[in-house]
C-alpha cells in the first residue's frame, strides 16, 4: 500500500531540520521579504555544502584515512582559534529530545549569574523562552577570559560555541580577497556566533578582541538543543492554540505556521492592566490560559465591565483595525497566559481574517450601545 492509500505523509528528519533551522534565522532577521530571504538561505545553504564536498574530496585525495577528523594546518593565531574541522554539523530532532536528559550546569557564584542573567536578557533569541528554558541557558554557560589580540572565531571554521559580551571590545572581519575588511565593533555589549550555529554553516566571519574582556559562551549542541526545542515546542503549543480560534480557521496551513512562529508569551496576575483605554495600539494578543475582563470608562467617567474573554479568545484588535488609540482596558483575572502578535505581525499575517474582524467590530458597537444607550456615546469612546 503506498502512503497515498495510507493516508499519511511521512516528514523526513533532514526535511524537518532545514525548516527549522529556516524558521528561526526567518525570525532572528525579520525581512521585509520571506520569498526573497528564503532564496537566499537556501542558495547559501546549497553553496556551503557543494563547498563542504569540494573540500572533503581534496582531502580525501590526500589522505583518506585522515579526511575529516584531522586538523588543518594554520598559522598560530591565539589559542580559540584552534578548531576540528567537520563537513556537517550534527542533526537533531526536537521530537526525539528527552526531556529527562541530564542538563549542563556550569557553576557560578550569585554575582555572576546576576551578571549574565543582566546581558542575555537583551539578546532577542532569548525573548520568547519560558522562565524555565532561560535558567537553562543560565546554567548552560561558561565564562571566557580573553585577552587583546584572541581570535574568538575565524572565518571559514565550524560553528562551536555561541558568545555573549559582557565586557570588552571586539572588531568583526570578513575576508575581502587577500585583506581583511572591517565590518563591525562590539563594545562591552552584544552577541554574535549564533548564525553558524543555526544554519549548520562555516563562520561568515573573524572576530577578534582588541582589548581584555570576559565573554559567556554556549557549546553548539546545548544551544541548538535550547533554541530549535524551544522553537518546536512553542509552535507545537500556539498551532494548538489558534486551532481553537474559529477566526483563525480562514488562515491556510502555512499562514497558521507563520503565525505561531511570530506569537510570543505573556504572563500577567490577577488585576494586572494588559492593555489601557487610549493608548496607542502595539498589538494584539490571544488567551492560552485565564480570564481577562474588558471594560470601559463612559462620559460619566465610571468605569463599565462590557465582556469577559476566556481561553481561545482574542481582544486587541480593535484598535490595530481602526488604527485608533485602544478603545476599553483589558485586565487580567487571576493568573493568566498569553500570546502576543505585535502590530508588525498583525498586518503582515491576518489579512486574511480582516473581513471577519471588522464584522466583530459592528457586533462591539451594538453592545455598547445597549450599555451606553446611544450611538453618539460609542463614536466618543471609539
Amino acid at each position: 500500500m503506498s502512503r497515498a492509500e495510507a493516508g499519511r505523509i511521512t516528514v523526513p528528519d533532514e526535511l524537518r531540520d532545514i525548516l527549522l533551522e529556516f524558521t528561526i534565522s526567518y525570525l532572528l532577521e525579520q525581512p521585509g521579504d520571506v520569498v526573497e530571504y528564503a532564496v537566499e538561505f537556501f542558495t547559501k545553504l546549497r553553496e556551503s555544502r557543494a563547498t563542504a564536498m569540494v573540500r572533503l574530496d581534496e582531502e580525501q585525495a590526500v589522505s583518506p584515512d585522515e579526511s575529516v577528523l584531522s586538523m588543518e594546518e594554520e598559522p598560530p593565531v591565539g589559542r580559540f582559534n584552534v578548531r576540528r574541522k567537520s563537513v556537517f554539523a550534527e542533526a537533531y530532532n526536537p521530537e526525539e529530545d528527552d526531556d529527562d536528559v541530564e542538563k549542563i550546569v556550569y557553576p557560578k557564584s550569585d554575582v555572576q549569574r546576576q551578571r549574565l542573567a543582566e546581558s542575555v536578557k537583551h539578546i532577542f533569541l532569548f525573548r520568547s523562552l519560558e522562565k524555565e528554558q532561560m535558567n537553562e541557558v543560565l546554567d548552560a554557560m561558561f565564562e571566557r577570559v580573553v585577552e587583546p589580540g584572541d581570535y574568538i572565531i575565524k572565518q571559514g571554521d565550524d560553528g562551536d560555541n555561541f558568545y555573549i559580551i559582557e565586557s570588552g571590545i571586539f572588531k568583526a572581519y570578513v575576508a575581502d580577497g587577500p585583506n581583511q575588511k572591517h565590518i563591525h565593533t562590539y563594545e562591552n555589549s552584544g552577541s554574535f556566533g549564533e548564525l553558524a550555529l543555526l544554519y549548520n554553516m562555516p563562520r561568515a566571519a573573524t572576530i577578534i578582541a582588541t582589548t581584555a574582556g570576559s565573554l559567556w559562551a554556549m557549546d553548539r549542541t546545548t544551544f541548538r538543543r535550547i533554541l530549535l526545542k524551544s522553537a518546536f515546542k512553542k509552535r507545537k503549543m500556539y498551532e494548538q492554540l489558534i486551532e481553537k480560534v474559529p477566526m483563525l480557521k480562514t488562515l491556510q496551513a502555512y499562514e497558521r505556521m507563520n503565525l505561531a512562529d511570530a506569537l510570543v508569551p505573556r504572563r500577567y496576575s490577577d488585576g494586572e492592566v494588559i492593555i489601557q483605554q487610549g493608548d496607542v495600539a502595539d498589538g494584539m494578543y490571544f488567551i492560552e490560559e485565564g480570564v481577562i475582563r474588558i471594560t470601559i470608562v463612559g462620559d460619566n467617567g465610571q468605569e463599565v465591565e462590557i465582556n469577559r474573554c476566556t481561553t481561545g479568545g482574542y481582544f486587541g484588535e480593535l484598535a490595530l483595525v481602526t488604527h485608533k488609540p485602544r478603545a476599553a482596558t483589558a485586565y487580567a483575572v487571576g493568573d493568566v497566559k498569553l500570546a502576543f502578535l505585535d502590530v508588525e505581525a498583525f498586518e503582515r499575517l491576518l489579512g486574511p481574517c480582516m473581513d471577519i474582524m471588522k464584522r466583530n467590530i459592528d457586533d462591539y458597537e451594538d453592545q455598547l450601545v445597549r450599555i451606553f444607550g446611544s450611538k453618539s456615546a460609542v463614536s466618543d469612546i471609539r
